[in-house]
């Protein structure tokens, strides 16, 4: 079985697409909002493209819910309560996003090191909902208080830049990546409003990835692993701690065009933050997640057009809220050349 160009873009939109999450007012690290994204990569990520221009777009929607730590966390960021206080919360967290992401890529013929260098940029305009609602009781030495209510804003704006440079090698069925990804924080951010786009701070993070894809069987897994520095937040002098992240994905070719199979998370926070209340202690995260994906290619002119569609539900949380997104995405790139036998072999110029 010969399998098409089911890579196309694959690498950024994977990356537009994910980054959607980390609009919502409640994820990790600081207030439970975090650079790295879980679901960043997924089906296919280690594998070469065509080399040339590529353009991908990501309709987004997600929606979440937390309580405990990470309502408090967001509550003492927009200056509701003293970061000194000592904090009892009965309240929920709840906030729903719809984004549209742009991330176009360039992937160069000529080899670096051997391998198949790309650089892309992303972009997001979009819109975010947040409330949180319930009872807090709050002590600062011996002033007792107690506020019963709902808070809640919205935000329609950009997000930030996300430059993303990616390496890859084909050895047969075999693939491999390294990548670095960063974050320039020019999105819609202000430190006392529970919505935002932007995350307030820049940060950097590094990984590698592997996918094994067999022509002959139509069969491919992938998986890809990283870490993530935060840099400190000017407004709030708030540093979040270092993340790991692992994400998978695996697919079977039904035929040359049509993929189905699923993709999953890992994602846990390894070091403390720093500038957290002391009630909420080193305020790590982790969060699971999982669901099915569905991919199709078709011809556009003398381009390739890639659809595909998957969601995660999330589980096994921990100062980080609990939902489910979903991610429909469309690119345009480089065909492959028709000469080309394997998908693996098709996009590397020597």
């Amino acid at each position: 079985m010969t399998i098409a160009a089911s890579n196309i873009c694959r690498m950024t939109l994977i990356a537009a697409a994910t980054l959607a999450l980390q609009s919502q007012a409640a994820r990790a690290d600081e207030n439970g909002v975090s650079l790295w994204l879980p679901g960043f990569f997924g089906s296919l990520a280690a594998v070469p493209v065509t080399p040339g221009w590529s353009l991908g777009t990501v309709a987004y929607h997600t929606s979440v819910g937390a309580s405990g730590n990470v309502a408090a966390a967001r509550q003492i960021q927009i200056g509701q309560v003293p970061a000194t206080a000592n904090v009892s919360l009965n309240a929920t967290l709840k906030a729903r996003g719809d984004l549209l992401f742009i991330a176009p890529t360039y992937t160069f013929a000529t080899p670096v090191l051997g391998g198949q260098f790309a650089i892309g940029v992303i972009g997001a305009v979009g819109h975010v909902d947040t409330s949180i609602a319930g009872t807090l009781t709050a002590q600062v030495g011996p002033i007792v208080a107690t506020r019963n209510g709902v808070l809640s804003d919205s935000v329609t704006g950009v997000g930030d830049l996300y430059p993303l440079v990616t390496l890859k090698w084909n050895q047969g069925v075999h693939n491999y990546m390294i990548y670095g990804f960063g974050d320039i924080p020019v999105g819609a951010y202000e430190s006392t409003r529970l919505s935002n786009i932007g995350i307030g701070h820049g940060g950097i993070d590094f990984g590698a990835g592997y996918t094994y894809l067999n022509p002959a069987t139509g069969f491919e897994f992938s998986g890809v692993g990283g870490f993530t520095y935060n840099f400190t937040n000017p407004t709030t002098d708030y540093q979040s701690g270092i993340d790991f992240h692992f994400d998978w994905g695996a697919s079977h070719f039904l035929s040359k065009q049509l993929f189905v199979g699923a993709v999953g998370y890992a994602y846990q926070q390894v070091t403390d933050d720093f500038g957290a209340a002391a009630f909420l202690g080193g305020f790590k995260s982790r969060v699971f997640g999982a669901g099915p994906q569905l991919g199709y290619l078709f011809p556009i002119g003398d381009k390739q057009g890639y659809l595909n569609f998957k969601g995660y539900k999330e589980f096994a949380s921990e100062n980080r809220p609990e939902g489910w997104n979903v991610w429909l995405t469309f690119s345009i790139s480089n065909a492959a050349p028709t000469s080309t036998v394997t998908p693996t072999r098709r996009t590397i110029t020597k």
